[in-house]
Parts: C-alpha cells; structure tokens; sequence
C-alpha cells in the first residue's frame, strides 16, 4: 500500500505573533480564562510583547474583531475567550449560536486559525471549573490550540512546497 506521511502540530514558537479577543460580558469568568491563555503561551515561550490582547463587550462582537484581526496580516491566530451561560431566555441560544457560526467563518473566510475558547455553559458552577487556575482552564487549553495549529499549519505549507519543487 505504501508508506504514509503525517503531519502533527507542535510547538516551535519561533516568530509567532497572536491577537486575543476577551469578551468583557461574564469578566469574573473571562479574565481567569485570559490568566489561563497567558500562561499557556508564556509555558510554550511565547514573548508576551507578542501577543495582543483585546476587549469586546460580549462574544456575539467577537466574530468580527476576529475577522478584523486575521485579515490585518500582523497575526499568526487569534484567540476568542468569552463566556455564555444560560439563563431564563433563547438568548443562550442565539449568542452561543452565533458566536461560534462567527468565529468559525471568520477563519474560513481568511485562513488564519480562529480559536473557539468560548465558554458555553448551563451554570455559573460549570464556568468557574472551566476557567479556574489549573489543568482545566479553558483559556490554556485555547492559547496551546493556537500555538499548535499555527505550527501545523507552516508545516502544511512546508510540505507542500517541498512536493512542488520535486
């Protein structure tokens, strides 16, 4: 059958350069998240004059700084860090909803990894476990998402080029 080629992300953070998008709605949730993203890119030796952090009123007005962002050229990725609990109304549904439809479309639409760290929750309980200051923050886990896919992504890129001059 032949041999096969893999390609995995991994963490050379050589040059990487980053945008967050926090949302401000929910901040006893989002600024644990946003603690969390900057330790998990100060872990993979991200320098933090690197990285650019930015507030938005809530996660629906994410997708478009994101866009906004992505197509500016100055980024690697941008990760999305906001919370959605729901509550009494639809209005869960309609913001998780479009948030994510949002954050996905902008990076299809430019390319560049858009990171869904968006919290989308039934209770306070389950925001504050996601986002506290250990193993299951959420945020961590989005900013090594980033660090990743930006690296698999050079590596597609790489080989494919490599294939193009044989």
């Amino acid at each position: 059958m032949g041999s096969y080629t893999a390609i995995e992300g991994g963490f050379d953070t050589t040059g990487m350069r980053f945008a967050v998008v926090c949302g401000r709605f929910n901040d006893f949730v989002t600024m644990p998240l946003l603690e969390g993203a900057r330790a998990g890119f100060s872990h993979h030796g991200v320098d933090p004059s690197s990285v650019l952090e930015i507030w938005v009123p809530g996660a629906f007005e994410m997708p478009l700084v994101a866009k906004k962002l992505a197509q500016t050229g100055q980024y690697d990725a941008v990760v999305c860090l906001g919370a959605v609990i729901r509550g009494d109304t639809a209005h869960f549904d309609f913001v998780a909803g479009q948030c994510a439809e949002g954050l996905t479309r902008a990076a299809l639409d430019t390319g560049l990894p858009v990171v869904f760290g968006v919290l989308t929750v039934d209770t306070v309980q389950q925001a504050e476990v996601r986002s506290a200051p250990d193993d299951g923050n959420k945020g961590f886990e989005a900013a090594v998402t980033a660090i990743e896919m930006v690296d698999l992504l050079r590596q597609v890129a790489f080989d494919a080029l490599r294939k193009a001059d044989r």
